[in-house]
């Protein structure tokens, strides 16, 4: 086929923080002007700009043909719509996939001294889905040499055919430095195969993961390999996420700790570990080219109602973007999720609370000056005693984030959130653990107007969920069952 080439002068659009008067559209989240968005992919830094990728369909607020959309940041907070990267071809829709930086110019992209960046994705097609053959994804390249702003598909699509196995998808790639070479890890149906090349173009497959490891309640996609360090060693993280099959049911991420030697990943143990707890965290991935820094981000929603939220112009938003590291509990290891530090810039009326003790139902609206909301919630004390943190509004409709000591164990009832009729497993309860042993907790909420991020003890347990008030959930009180002393509550406006 011959090369096709992305070129539209750039539309700049501020996607957040902002005001809008739009019902449900967050303010300091990304999400598109219009029509349908899920999976992020794509993800790279690259000349002190954060690249955003994602799954996007242009004629509808429902699943459609894929193409890349495209966003840019210098500061992870806010954000440029920029023009659609790539378009379905002949070859088929556009599917998940990730970008690399190529500084060695390996695949020959490059020309003049030009770095490079160069997309690997998948290619569905859907005619020949129909033939039923399994063979109908595979895997091609673009590549780009004015920094993202246009792309060109190779000539040579696809690098990698498909041996024959249905889903054959989802392709992260990263530079393995001791062998110099590329390693692509790629979900096929129910396990993760890797693969190695030299150039980009060339690909060999090396090994499989998972097949009797991890949760198999749906099919595994979106991987991503990379390394955290935990004191001067490397662990290697695999992150894979699964629809359906999470803990709270719907699609969630899994990952597992091991080492990767080059040509196949050992786990640790075989746990199955879940990165977020919470309904709406899914196919999320780290940004390539961050040196030491992995930071993360997900789809905020879930496949089980992702299509028939009462948004109407839009449907879907991404998480905040998220540091991860790791973190020992009792010995063993976790991945830990806490918010980027660029998004304490939002933070604004800052009010600290010493000592705080809850009565039954105590109201913080007043007391933290939060007014609207878009705010920020910190608590800690000791982990003594059950309590709620409620997002209400005047007409009863609210979210509630508890810790019950009974169960060790937090939760999300959005049951009385408002427009919850669309699914009927919208309103089931959903629970994570406690991980941390240790006697003091900490609980970080960040709520904009239809969605609420939980980060407890440091990030060991994180939960995230959206939901759709008839009226703005301005409110926030703590209910306890009996008086609590908080040792600080923080809260923060956020604009």
């Amino acid at each position: 086929m011959k090369l096709l080439a992305i070129l539209i002068p750039a539309i700049i659009l501020a996607a957040g923080p902002a005001k809008s008067q739009e019902k449900y559209r967050p303010a300091f989240h990304f999400s598109p002007k219009e029509k349908w968005m899920n999976d992020p992919n794509g993800m790279v830094f690259h000349k002190g700009v954060y690249h955003l990728f994602y799954q996007y369909y242009p004629g509808a607020t429902v699943w459609g043909p894929m193409h890349w959309g495209h966003a840019t940041s210098t500061d992870l907070v806010r954000w440029n719509r920029e023009p659609v990267a790539l378009y379905p071809d002949t070859l088929g829709y556009i599917f998940s996939g990730s970008i690399v930086v190529d500084k060695d110019n390996t695949a020959g992209f490059g020309k003049a001294g030009q770095t490079p960046l160069v997309a690997i994705f998948t290619h569905h097609q859907p005619e020949l889905e129909k033939q039923m053959t399994g063979k109908h994804q595979y895997q091609s390249l673009a590549y780009s040499l004015d920094d993202g702003k246009s792309w060109l598909k190779y000539a040579g699509n696809p690098v990698l055919p498909n041996p024959g196995i249905v889903d054959f998808r989802d392709p992260k790639v990263m530079w393995y430095a001791p062998s110099k070479k590329w390693i692509m890890t790629l979900a096929t149906k129910d396990r993760i195969t890797f693969y190695e090349s030299p150039n980009l173009k060339d690909w060999t497959r090396l090994s499989d993961f998972g097949q009797n490891l991890g949760g198999h309640g749906g099919v595994w996609e979106c991987p991503d390999l990379f390394t955290l360090d935990y004191n001067g060693k490397k662990i290697w993280v695999l992150l894979v996420s699964i629809n359906p099959g999470g803990p709270n049911g719907g699609s969630v991420t899994q990952y597992f700790l091991g080492d990767f030697n080059g040509k196949t990943f050992t786990p640790i143990d075989k746990e199955t570990r879940w990165l977020d707890y919470g309904p709406d965290n899914y196919a999320g991935v780290t940004w390539s080219n961050t040196g030491n820094r992995k930071i993360f981000l997900g789809w905020m929603s879930n496949w089980l109602y992702g299509q028939t939220v009462p948004t109407e112009k839009w449907r879907s938003a991404m998480t905040i973007p998220r540091d991860l590291r790791i973190k020992s509990v009792n010995g063993k290891l976790y991945v830990a999720s806490s918010p980027v530090a660029e998004l304490a810039r939002l933070n604004h009326s800052p009010v600290t609370l010493k000592n705080f003790i809850a009565n039954s139902d105590t109201s913080l609206s007043s007391i933290l000056k939060v007014k609207d909301e878009k705010n920020r919630i910190h608590l800690s004390g000791p982990a003594i005693g059950g309590y709620a943190l409620v997002f209400s509004n005047e007409d009863g409709e609210e979210v509630v984030v508890s810790y019950d000591e009974t169960k060790n164990k937090y939760s999300i009832d959005r049951s009385k959130s408002g427009k919850v009729n669309f699914d009927p497993l919208f309103t089931k309860l959903a629970y994570c653990p406690r991980l941390a042993t240790d006697k003091a907790f900490s609980l970080v909420a960040i709520v904009d107007k239809a969605s609420v991020e939980v980060f407890a003890d440091g990030g060991l347990s994180v939960m995230t969920a959206i939901y759709f008030p008839n009226k703005p959930l301005n409110k926030v009180s703590i209910r306890v069952k009996k008086p609590i002393r908080f040792s600080e509550v923080k809260g923060y406006a956020i604009f």
